[in-house]
């Protein structure tokens, strides 16, 4: 499923700019030397990966918590019924995820971090600006979230949320270096790919949870394995 969170921080790096694009575009990058510039946005890439691992990572460990149980196929069902209720519900599309009191203060210091950040120049800032921007709230890495939950262990978690990151760094940068340079228009048009990605891979995972058998799709289900291994015993 690695490849599908790769896909998805592609098209959901059109969502990124608009979004993250004014912390982007303020970025203090060097626009005098291209080779520093551009060491000093990968700093930034690095730092925004560094913090998708770790939500990943945390949230891949409560996946592995829940399969532990036995619950990993009904996790993939649920993490895709999850994302298409996203989709095709109104009133999920309309839900904004509240936060209390203690959330809105943390939130609060790390905008306030961010901006005395972006007041520096070194290259240990750019990663630092790139460490707290991955922790702000955000839609689509909520949609990234739910697929390290259904990666079931800690690892896989942190690597699909790295390669969503991983997917987002073609458009940034080019972003970050020349610009907002899409059109309203472009960008409309190209959003639109995103719930229909977002809609295929609800659909993997649902898929994979029922274990149909499909190789690479949804694979037979390893229990039966092992209880048919046994009863040959």
């Amino acid at each position: 499923m690695l490849y599908s969170a790769f896909i998805f921080g592609i098209l959901g790096s059109f969502h990124c700019v608009g979004m993250c694009g004014p912390i982007a575009f303020l970025l203090p990058v060097d626009r005098n030397n291209n080779f520093k510039k551009l060491l000093q946005i990968l700093f930034y890439h690095s730092g925004r990966i560094l913090s998708y691992a770790i939500i990943g990572f945390g949230f891949g460990l409560l996946g592995k918590s829940l399969s532990i149980f036995g619950f990993q196929q009904e996790l993939s069902i649920a993490v895709g019924i999850t994302m298409l209720a996203f989709l095709v519900i109104p009133a999920f599309q309309k839900t904004r995820f509240k936060l209390g009191g203690q959330g809105f203060r943390i939130i609060s210091k790390v905008k306030n971090s961010l901006g005395k950040e972006l007041k520096k120049k070194s290259n240990d800032t750019f990663f630092t600006i790139g460490f707290l921007n991955g922790f702000l709230p955000c839609g689509l890495v909520y949609m990234a979230v739910l697929g390290a939950i259904a990666a079931g262990n800690a690892t896989e978690g942190a690597l699909y949320m790295a390669f969503f990151g991983l997917g987002t760094i073609p458009l940034m940068t080019t972003a970050i270096w020349i610009g907002n340079f899409l059109t309203a228009k472009i960008k409309t048009n190209i959003r639109r790919l995103v719930p229909i990605f977002l809609g295929a891979v609800a659909i993997l995972f649902i898929l994979r949870g029922m274990g149909l058998g499909i190789p690479y799709i949804s694979p037979k289900i390893e229990t039966e394995k092992v209880q048919a291994f046994q009863s040959c015993h």
